[in-house]
């Protein structure tokens, strides 16, 4: 598949500003000696671009794709899987180098189904998708240097500790197993099974280094991910709260939310240690908001909570999503919820003050959780492109896309948009 290049020039937007942008205003009335003053002024300005520095470039490297390929901008390489077509219903995958955009691969994916979900561990790639039937997970693991078959299974797979992947099947309704297998050849290091309830995972940087099983009626059970050997069993909640508590691990603790009156109750992951208890009015989850949990209900809005005691930290019905980042809190507004661009304000996570009001755009989805945030949003004659700062709380506009249409996926030096005619744009972040 060929790729083409393309240099676009790179025009300094200078300060964005998030209002509304203005109508056009009316004619002004003519100025005696305006004339003059403009032609003055033209000269000027013609004269500063002659003697200026050459205008910087930007180079754009097109990868062709066509409605329902799937893509994934991951380290030094751009990955794409092209939908069933007319070369049968066999599934291809692509991976173009990056920067220049060279194939430097493709390889055929072994089981039809539509394919959602791409990863890199080591020297493995992983594909994760549905089968045929729609309800049947795959994960398919090549070779990343050559995109040689290696493995697959019928599981969704996720990084655990001591080098393993956690494989994953079933349902809380029908039941789980669990299997620690080798990434370089799929072979089976333990395997458990679990009749009907919750599973949770806690995470020591990206791996799964505890797995917590619990059943409707409060028993639960906590085992190390590296051995599948039991850790601790214990008893946190009484039939009377039967199917109405939700179990995760958030921020090193093991967290139920439920029961009647609503109640939040923190636990040692380990030792199933009562730490605090709190109620709450509702509570539908618990996100991971650095230095603190943040709870999230029914109708939207936001409780913050000390994670050491329990204590209401502060609450704001304003805000629906969120997600913590260097310390500070970055949340969308309740009523900017749904597709496309949102309304993003930059918090304190421990007070809850709005630092900096960052403006509406549709966020690229970063390669890396400790990528640079790069915001999107439509502008005649393309997309704009911005970096919201975390640290002072504004956008920063970077560049306007010709021919970009949205889709964005971005690494800590390189951007990758769809385009209006469906292709993929590869574009550097700075310049």
């Amino acid at each position: 598949m060929a790729v083409a290049r393309v240099t676009d020039h790179v025009i300094d937007l200078g300060e964005l500003r998030h209002e509304p942008e203005p109508e056009e205003l009316p004619r002004p009335p003519r100025a005696v000696g305006r004339p003059l003053r403009c032609a003055l002024a033209l000269l000027v300005a013609l004269a500063t671009l002659a003697a200026g520095a050459p205008i910087p470039r930007r180079d754009m490297v097109v990868v062709p794709a066509v409605v329902g390929t799937e893509a994934l901008l991951a380290d030094d390489l751009f990955l794409v899987i092209d939908p069933s077509g007319p070369r049968g219903p066999q599934r291809r995958l692509e991976a173009y180098r990056l920067p220049g955009g060279e194939l430097a691969w493709e390889a055929p994916l072994p089981v039809q189904g539509r394919y959602w979900g791409m990863s890199l561990l080591g020297d493995i790639l992983l594909v994760t998708g549905f089968q045929q039937d729609g309800q049947t997970n795959v994960t398919v693991a090549l070779d990343r240097a050559t995109g040689a078959y290696r493995w697959q299974q019928p599981a969704t797979a996720v990084e655990s500790a001591g080098g393993a992947l956690l494989m994953e099947t079933g349902d809380d309704e029908r039941g789980r197993t669990l299997r620690s297998v080798d990434p370089c050849c799929g072979s089976v290091r333990w395997e458990a099974d679990f009749p009907p309830g919750q599973l949770a995972y806690r995470l020591t940087g990206s791996a799964v280094d505890r797995v917590v099983y619990s059943t409707a009626d409060g028993r639960v059970e906590v085992r190390d991910a590296a051995t599948g050997a039991v850790v601790n069993r214990g008893d946190l909640w009484g039939p009377a709260d039967e199917r109405m508590v939700n179990v995760q691990v958030v921020d090193g603790l093991l967290l139920t939310v439920g029961g009647t009156p609503a109640t939040v109750a923190a636990y040692d992951v380990d030792r199933l240690r009562p730490l605090w208890r709190t109620q709450v009015a509702d509570a539908l989850f618990v996100s991971e908001c650095g230095p603190v949990i943040c709870l999230q209900g029914r109708s939207g809005g936001l409780l913050a909570l000390d994670p050491a005691s329990g204590r209401r930290l502060w609450a704001d019905d304003r805000w629906a999503g969120i997600w913590a980042t260097r310390g500070r809190l970055v949340a969308s507004a309740v009523r900017s919820a749904g597709p496309g661009a949102e309304q993003f304000a930059l918090l304190d996570a421990t007070t809850g003050t709005v630092l900096g009001e960052l403006g509406r755009w549709e966020l690229s989805r970063p390669s890396r959780l400790d990528g640079p945030l790069i915001g999107t949003r439509r502008h005649r004659g393309g997309l704009l492109v911005a970096e919201l700062d975390v640290v002072t709380g504004t956008a920063r506009p970077l560049d306007v896309l010709r021919g970009a249409a949205g889709e964005c996926q971005n690494s800590s030096d390189r951007l990758v948009c769809r385009r209006v005619n469906g292709d993929y744009g590869l574009w550097p972040l700075r310049r």
